[in-house]
């Protein structure tokens, strides 16, 4: 972005790659003027706007940061629950292979999904929340702003663009594609960015229908919901956290159903009963395992459970949205189409981990102690600031001209950092060693 955060006009995609089918010049024109690749023409050939998108999506220190942040499970807990890089991975593939079965370029939808979470700070939503209290007043802290804050300011790529990706990728990561609270055109909630970003969120949804997603957006958050739902339940299980036994229990069922209704349904959506008939139709499918005892076949029969839902819920979708004989769909020719079935079904699987794995003993005063590690860190970090914050960070913190600018500097920091450096950090600044 400019300085003075005016928009250049439209960019070329690049000489002699042809516009990708259904998605114009305004779709793929880029923030920033970028200068010519040094390698040869012809060694780009075919090499499209949203294949570089993805590209350095892929590349950026923000996505291999995800490596070390927590997903649902704490980082460092055991080798084999997701992180918030690998729940990315399998998010993007997913959407991909949806987005493409709609209509969509999957290089772009690949690109929103793994650029989806690039904005949540140490220890997942937890952290979130935290400094979310800390920000209040200030502009306040979320995660999907966040994000966006990453790819079009702070990621190193084009310097005053971030990774300067076409406003159709851009667009396609905007989940929640309104300004936050206080600011114009805010619908409360969640939100898509901050009020300092309203010249690149501006930029973006330039000729896009009000607060209404784009067809790729909304299949990167149905990607995201089912590959988070899916495999939670898959590391939930293999942890011995979630038994089959407890599911099958109709008194288990319902508990579940509850928790559902309270926390993952929007009210008046559904009732407990009708989620507790949904979720004993769901378990009567085949493709669920007789038992669970960490077995080379019992692992093989819960990846095919995966497989079967993760099936399950994109056909589904892929069917309603586009039925057979339906020109391919993209931008906002079309939303999205959840079967109610499969949107019930996707949320009681949400229900069952946050049954079994985020509300066990214990996680309640964990979470406490992460989210008081999160401010104690940010009044330490401010505190000896700009010596305190990484070199990238100083001149904005130098630059910022009140104190709540200084705060966003320095809260882009602790974001930026993940589980284990947050630790780190907070053992080397608020507790420092004696000589």
């Amino acid at each position: 972005m400019t300085e003075r955060g005016v928009p250049p006009g439209p960019v070329a995609t690049g000489a002699g790659l042809a516009e990708p089918r259904g998605y114009d010049e305004h779709a793929t024109a880029r923030w920033a003027d970028e200068p010519p690749k040094l390698a040869r023409a012809d060694d780009l050939a075919g090499r499209g706007p949203f294949v570089r998108d993805r590209a350095r999506v892929l590349h950026s220190a923000a996505l291999r940061r995800l490596a070390a942040k927590t997903q649902v499970v704490a980082v460092g807990s055991g080798d084999f629950p997701r992180t918030r890089l690998t729940h990315s991975l399998e998010c993007a593939q997913i959407g991909r292979e949806l987005g493409a079965a709609l209509g969509c370029d999957a290089d772009l939808v690949d690109a929103a999904c793994l650029a989806h979470d690039l904005g949540h700070p140490p220890f997942g939503h937890n952290g979130e929340s935290a400094l979310a209290r800390l920000t209040a007043g200030s502009g306040g802290f979320e995660g999907n702003a966040q994000s966006l804050r990453l790819i079009t300011r702070l990621e190193a790529k084009v310097p005053g663009a971030g990774l300067n990706l076409t406003r159709a990728t851009l667009d396609a990561t905007l989940k929640y594609p309104w300004l936050g609270p206080g600011e114009a055109a805010s619908s409360g909630g969640k939100y898509g960015a901050y009020g300092d970003d309203a010249a690149a969120f501006a930029w973006i949804r330039a000729g896009a229908p009000a607060e209404r997603a784009c067809l790729e957006a909304q299949v990167m958050d149905w990607a995201d919901d089912v590959a988070y739902s899916v495999h939670d339940l898959e590391d939930g299980l293999q942890a011995g956290l979630v038994t089959l036994t407890a599911l099958r229990d109709s008194a288990e069922r319902a508990t579940v159903a509850q928790l559902t209704l309270e926390s993952y349904c929007p009210p008046g959506l559904t009732t407990e009963a009708e989620l507790d008939e949904v979720f004993t139709e769901l378990l009567r499918l085949d493709c669920w395992p007789a038992d669970f005892d960490g077995s080379l076949r019992a692992l093989a029969a819960v990846k095919n459970l995966t497989s079967e839902l993760i099936g399950r819920f994109c056909a589904a979708v892929q069917h309603a949205t586009r039925p057979a004989g339906h020109p391919p769909l993209c931008r906002y020719a079309a939303d999205l189409t959840v079967p109610r079935q499969q949107r019930l079904e996707c949320a009681l699987l949400k229900g069952v981990t946050a049954s079994y794995v985020m509300r066990r003993a214990g996680v309640a005063e964990a979470q406490a102690r992460e989210r008081e590690i999160l401010v104690e860190l940010a009044d330490a970090v401010y505190a000896g600031a700009p010596e305190t914050l990484d070199p990238l960070f100083r001149p904005e913190f130098e630059a910022a001209g009140h104190d709540r600018a200084r705060l966003r500097v320095v809260v882009d920091q602790i974001s930026s950092l993940t589980d284990t450096s947050a630790r780190a950090w907070h053992d080397r600044l608020w507790h420092p060693r004696q000589p």
